[in-house]
């Protein structure tokens, strides 16, 4: 027999049926030569040819251990010609085998019945008959060679024609009954396959949502943590923490008052985090939904939607004050060229100039709110992305300014607008400077980037040796027209944080591992589709 599936037909998938079969076809062999060598069945079996029945079981039980290593060797898996052949080499044998005990009184004519059975399920519709009418018509032809010769009388044509119809009888009703279990098992593999796509299909949506999804059992395990909620979570998911348990305490607050709708939970980088839930009913204890969103955003949002209906007007009142301001300030720098000025109109006439400047740098701030483009991020290598910005940046600065960059070893990537992002750090760095100098009377910023694995996305620091921002500023400087100096307009970190934001970025104010004043760009996740 060949191993391989071949021409003869399809390859059969009813690996555990064959199995099952193979083993029984060489346990009723064994069971038929015993019942005739022992005294169980004597006379029962083999009393007309007692020499046919010996050979013809021996020839069977070999034929069937072959046929069973062989389905061993190729892990059950045949084709529905090598099925057929057997099938016909098993009602052969059994024709020998009723022909040698007397006839079908012997009751062997009934085992034709399984094996019949076994061909139907393991065949089609049409070769599954066919092999019944090939035992019905041998049977029924043997009992009329039987009774010709005078060894069987008419109650053997009989019960050879009930044997007939049993057979047809069996193998339509097993035929029918196996065509609708396949189509069952069809549908219920249709619909398994369609349902685990729809769960790898929600695992990767839920992956990548930018709204942290956490699920928490009746213990407060996370059951399910999306990358968001791990990035915007942090320390709160380490276990034995502090901040753990104020994750649990909001947690449990809820479960016993469901009226309350959301929480408000401190994160890692000063902000805070709105804490949204939903009851999961489970068989047994019901699991917490919690979506986690950073409420500073939140906020950020409703302040977009005002400052947008501003936008057109103050893009137009800009664009109009920049006309008669253009026109004092240069009346001003000709009133100052005059010989005939006192020293105190002098100075009042550099007071205008100075103004004049202050005024025009907050209407090119405004004008560049209103006609921002939209950021197109790329994926880039930070390290290079730096050694490049701080060349340029080193063109316009100070003489005197010290730029450091602290580098990791590994490559870094991020995904960001270059442009915008030249211009989120140039501000920083400008910031960073001034205030250094003024602190330190010299002017130095330090620059470092490196890849968080907690929250798997990379970070930039932009570092100063100034006194830092007060506790009681912190939730103010990156307001619109902010300032805490003389000569700022307090738009820089308003305009930071909105370009930030537009690359999916976050830039919020912390302290350094070295205590220094610190403001952090944390980068969007590479993957974060939303």
């Amino acid at each position: 027999m060949s191993s391989s599936a071949s021409t003869a037909g399809p390859v059969l998938q009813h690996h555990e049926l064959l199995r099952i079969y193979a083993f029984y076809r060489v346990a009723i062999a064994l069971i038929l030569l015993g019942i005739f060598t022992s005294d169980i069945g004597k006379g029962a079996v083999g009393n007309s040819a007692p020499a046919l029945y010996l050979n013809t079981v021996l020839a069977y039980a070999a034929l069937n251990f072959g046929w069973l290593l062989h389905l061993r060797r190729v892990a059950y898996h045949t084709n529905t010609g090598q099925v057929g052949l057997i099938l016909g080499c098993d009602i052969v044998a059994f024709l020998l085998l009723i022909q040698a005990s007397g006839g079908l009184n012997s009751g062997l004519g009934y085992l034709l019945l399984i094996n019949c059975s076994v061909g139907s399920m393991l065949l089609d519709r049409r070769m599954g008959a066919f092999f019944a009418a090939v035992a019905s018509m041998a049977v029924i032809g043997q009992q009329l060679y039987g009774l010709m010769a005078g060894r069987a009388d008419t109650q053997d044509i009989v019960s050879a024609g009930s044997l007939g119809i049993l057979l047809f009888a069996t193998v339509s009703t097993l035929q029918y009954l196996s065509a609708r279990i396949r189509s069952a098992t069809l549908r219920a593999d249709q619909q398994s396959r369609q349902a685990a796509h729809l769960q790898r299909l929600a695992q990767q949506i839920i992956e990548r949502m930018r709204t942290g999804v956490l699920v928490m059992d009746a213990a407060n395990k996370p059951e399910l943590i999306n990358r968001a909620a791990r990035q915007l979570l942090g320390e709160q998911l380490q276990p034995g923490g502090d901040r753990q348990a104020e994750l649990h305490q909001v947690v449990r607050q809820w479960r016993r008052d469901h009226n309350r709708g959301s929480a408000l939970l401190g994160a890692d980088n000063g902000s805070e985090l709105r804490l949204s839930f939903a009851k999961l009913r489970r068989e047994h204890d019901d699991s917490t939904l919690v979506f986690v969103e950073d409420n500073r955003k939140l906020i950020q949002a409703a302040q977009k939607l005002k400052l947008a209906s501003l936008g057109h007007l103050t893009g137009s009142i800009a664009h109009e004050v920049r006309n008669p301001l253009g026109a004092i300030s240069h009346a001003a720098q000709l009133l100052s060229e005059s010989e005939h000025l006192s020293d105190e109109d002098r100075h009042l006439t550099s007071i205008i100039c100075r103004h004049s400047q202050r005024v025009n740098q907050i209407v090119e701030n405004v004008m560049q709110l209103s006609r921002r483009r939209p950021a197109v991020p790329q994926y880039n290598d930070l390290h290079l992305w730096l050694r490049e910005f701080i060349a340029d940046f080193r063109a316009g600065a100070p003489a005197d300014a010290d730029i450091r960059l602290r580098a990791p070893t590994s490559q870094v990537r991020a995904r960001f607008d270059p442009e915008q992002l030249a211009q989120v750090v140039t501000n920083l760095c400008s910031n960073a400077l001034h205030h250094s100098h003024i602190a330190t009377g010299h002017r130095e910023v330090d620059i470092a980037f490196y890849h968080n694995a907690e929250r798997d996305c990379a970070l930039l620091d932009v570092m100063d040796s100034g006194r830092g921002v007060l506790p009681e500023h912190r939730d103010k400087v990156f307001e619109p027209f902010f300032t805490t100096g003389q000569g700022g307009s307090g738009l820089g970190l308003y305009i930071a944080r909105e370009l930030c934001e537009a690359n999916q970025a976050n830039l919020y104010y912390c302290r350094s591992e070295d205590n220094k004043s610190c403001f952090r760009i944390e980068f969007a996740h590479a993957n974060r589709v939303f």
